[in-house]
């Protein structure tokens, strides 16, 4: 965490809502690079991998703009496997959410030529688990689950150099709230684990938490891809697919410390930011304080996380 490398993705090109290109500029604007620096890290800006236009056309056999989408991705792949052979963290700033299927491709090729497992937990008020036979709409950025599991286009599904890039099994989606129906049949057939908000409202974010983070270890590689519509459309109404009902301020931090106690962030997207649609910065600086706490912003020293017989001797009766 003491090297990082910001990496610029300014497209909107997988989108339903044009305005996230200019999510980039937004979190550096809103003092990304200067919060990381507060933590001691060398922060190297990689400044914005270049890509073609949206040419905002129809879907052709289920996918929205899939040519401009493997340029981006492939792009991106490249971009985050540098800074990750060079031993850097790198955190995309999207832009949309198909970007992450570079960015995650990159980190797994990478966690498995280092010998170390792939955990991914992706934070998003949707599921990102539509393919071309089953997507309402074509948009891509509805997708980038489902192609990082396998099922996509060969374009797509071989930016690893391994399919799939990422098991069902090491993937962990939390905050979920809007999903179709086709994924909801998909999600339960490849076996994904799903922690949507009825779950988060029965047994509380931390113990799912503690869940979505089980077996973590030093030996992990924990990439963590944040649609910031995972919030709730109150607090981050700077996003192009709000939905209404998703975690609070506090919760939405509580994630992200309990992340920093893992010790195993190695990969960071946040993806989704819509300057066009944000009231007065709020989402964009929301963001740069939710990436405080996913790097260790405290109010008190943390020595040690609690062991499970502290945490049951913490809760009340």
């Amino acid at each position: 965490m003491d090297r990082i490398s910001l990496i610029g993705a300014p497209t909107d090109v997988g989108a339903s809502v044009v305005g996230c290109r200019m999510g980039p500029a937004a979190l550096r604007l809103a003092g990304l690079q200067a919060a990381l620096e507060r933590f001691g890290s060398e922060v190297r800006d990689c400044g914005d991998v270049d890509g073609p236009p949206n040419p905002m056309s129809p879907p052709v056999d289920g996918y929205r703009h899939l040519p401009e989408v493997v340029a981006w991705t492939t792009a991106l792949t490249d971009a985050t496997y540098r800074e990750l052979t060079d031993g850097r963290l790198p955190i995309l700033m999207g832009g949309d959410h198909c970007l992450a299927i570079g960015s995650v491709s990159a980190a797994a090729r990478h966690a498995r030529e280092t010998g170390r497992r792939l955990r991914l937990l992706w934070f998003d008020a949707h599921a990102d688990y539509n393919t071309s036979s089953i997507t309402p709409s074509g948009n891509m950025h509805g997708m980038p689950v489902a192609v990082l599991t396998g099922h996509g286009p060969a374009e797509l599904t071989s930016l690893s150099g391994r399919l799939p890039a990422v098991p069902p099994a090491q993937v962990k989606q939390i905050g979920l709230r809007d999903v179709d129906l086709g994924e909801k049949h998909l999600l339960h057939e490849h076996a994904v684990e799903v922690f949507d908000m009825r779950y988060l409202d029965e047994v509380g974010v931390r113990r799912a938490m503690e869940m979505a983070l089980s077996g973590v270890d030093e030996d992990t590689h924990l990439h963590v891809s944040l649609d910031l519509d995972f919030l709730d459309d109150t607090i981050a109404p700077g996003v192009g697919t709000p939905v209404r009902g998703g975690p609070t301020y506090r919760e939405a931090h509580l994630c992200m410390e309990l992340i920093a106690d893992s010790g195993a962030l190695s990969s960071l997207d946040i993806v989704e930011l819509n300057p066009a649609l944000d009231v007065r910065s709020r989402t964009a600086e929301l963001a740069v304080d939710l990436v405080e706490s996913l790097f260790g912003k405290s109010t008190l020293l943390r020595v040690h996380s609690r062991t499970e017989a502290e945490h049951r001797a913490w809760e009340p009766a």
